[in-house]
């Protein structure tokens, strides 16, 4: 399991990489009272969306991959406590571009899910 993007992501907010093979990868997140948006324990929705991009990155896996788009739908709340898996399969390439689908669920219920248009770059973003 080498992972050639993304090598600085805490893992602690964005999720723990279980599994990466060739476009496929699952990250699992613990959510923490760190990410609670309410006093009932509401978790941010940005939190599973950065899991969910964390696992698509990590599913493409090459060193210059970004985000370009994303469509997502978050189905059902996510409570601090619980524990949520991001599984990404990349669907579709074209060239430098990647479809890659990210179902998010908690004990077997998916609470997530998006289409995440990443793209490879010849060189890092920021370069």
């Amino acid at each position: 399991m080498k992972i050639d993007t993304h090598r600085h992501i805490d893992c602690s907010l964005c999720g723990r990489p279980l599994s990466v093979e060739s476009g496929n990868s699952q990250v699992e997140l613990l959510t923490t009272s760190q990410m609670a948006a309410d006093e009932q324990g509401l978790v941010h929705g940005g939190f599973i969306f950065g899991a969910a991009d964390y696992a698509a990155m990590i599913a493409v896996n090459h060193p210059h991959v970004v985000l370009g788009a994303s469509d997502v739908k978050f189905l059902k709340p996510v409570r601090v406590g619980e524990t949520v898996m991001a599984i990404a399969q990349v669907r579709e390439v074209k060239g430098k571009k990647y479809w890659v689908s990210v179902d998010v669920t908690k004990e077997s219920e998916v609470v997530f899910q998006g289409m995440f248009t990443c793209f490879v770059l010849d060189k890092h973003v920021l370069e």
